[in-house]
């Protein structure tokens, strides 16, 4: 006969397990100490089955009841009530995923692809403007005006070129997320194109052909440091980054094999860089060798021996040559070569 609720309350611990059917599979398994805990036994496939559906009188009998009729529905249609629960589980971790904790995952992984300054400056970012307001929100139920939201507070403190730094870094967590499953689309990518625009501020460069010949003449005829002369005459020969030259190493420098490497620690995506050398260029460093070569860098501080160059030493010798910081700067090297070979027909994705 079907269970009743007087039966249930009035049932005692008798130093044995007793079990108290209801019909279709299910009963109530009564422990020797007196615990209460429901049981439903189907087959699946012709394999018997075993579940524990919960303890009494937390799921009481109705609730064991549509418990029962709910997998009986799974069986009818072919599918296994434990799979199934399994899938819940996992779906419901998947809803309650929240912004920041995809997007510390996401972080961890992008750790492997850029160098440790650059993700910590990312996450940083992330910790200061995106956070406060989305980060304990399950990712799946932020809406688009409430991402807006985000960056239109950072916009209104003036930090637009912030602003699209987390975009992106939205845009590709929203992106990782798609790609493993917890999130069905990138909302993120309907913001770009919608944020105020930065303009771009060009580094300033000398790209006229005969004003770079000019800027090279003055190059030799500074009279300022030994190591700030060679610098100066080494950038504008390998068209690396300002930080890339100062922080150049001698144990970087291959003079058999004309290159100079620099490893992928130093490099903003973690790559190793190799830099081919000239005869002029390797001619620089010869003479630069017997001044600085038994030290770590090859353009060291000029007090502090055992730190590079500062980064204001190009910025000061170009000044006093007289180019003023709207004509040339440290970074314009790169921008004069990238301008000049492009005439010429280089290209430079190539």
């Amino acid at each position: 006969m079907p269970l009743t609720d007087v039966q249930l309350r009035g049932i005692k611990a008798n130093g044995k397990k007793q079990k108290l059917f209801d019909g279709g599979g299910l009963f109530l398994l009564v422990t020797e100490t007196g615990s209460k805990l429901w049981r439903l036994k189907y087959r699946v496939s012709g394999k018997e089955r075993l579940d524990a559906l919960g303890k009494y009188p937390q799921i009481g009998l109705k609730e064991a009841r549509a418990m029962r009729e709910e997998i009986k529905l799974m069986l009818d249609r072919d599918l296994d009530p434990s799979a199934e629960r399994q899938k819940e589980k996992i779906q419901a971790i998947v809803d309650s995923l929240t912004f920041e904790e995809l997007a510390r995952e996401w972080h961890t992984k992008k750790l492997s692809k850029v160098t440790e300054l650059t993700a910590q400056r990312t996450l940083r970012r992330l910790e200061m403007n995106a956070f406060p307001h989305i980060g304990k929100r399950p990712i799946k139920a932020i809406t688009v005006p409430e991402l807006l939201e985000v960056f239109q507070r950072m916009e209104k403190r003036g930090i637009a070129e912030t602003s699209r730094r987390v975009l992106q870094s939205c845009c590709d967590i929203w992106k990782y997320g798609v790609l493993t499953g917890r999130v069905q689309q990138n909302i993120a990518v309907n913001l770009q194109g919608v944020l105020t625009v930065v303009p771009v501020t060009h580094r300033a460069s000398i790209t006229e052909p005969v004003k770079v010949g000019a800027l090279l003449l003055g190059i030799d005829d500074y009279q300022g440091h030994f190591p700030t002369l060679c610098a100066l005459r080494l950038a504008p020969l390998v068209f690396v980054r300002p930080g890339e030259l100062r922080h150049a190493e001698w144990a970087e420098i291959d003079f058999d094999g004309a290159e100079w490497i620099i490893p992928a620690a130093k490099m903003k995506m973690k790559s190793k860089h190799i830099v081919p050398l000239a005869r002029q260029s390797l001619q620089i460093l010869h003479d630069l060798h017997p001044v600085t070569g038994h030290g770590q860098y090859v353009f060291p501080h000029i007090s502090k021996k055992d730190r590079p160059m500062s980064p204001n030493t190009i910025l000061s010798a170009l000044r006093s040559m007289g180019y003023a910081k709207e004509e040339m700067s440290g970074h314009g090297f790169r921008s004069t070569a990238s301008t000049l070979l492009n005439e010429q027909g280089y290209n430079g994705t190539g």
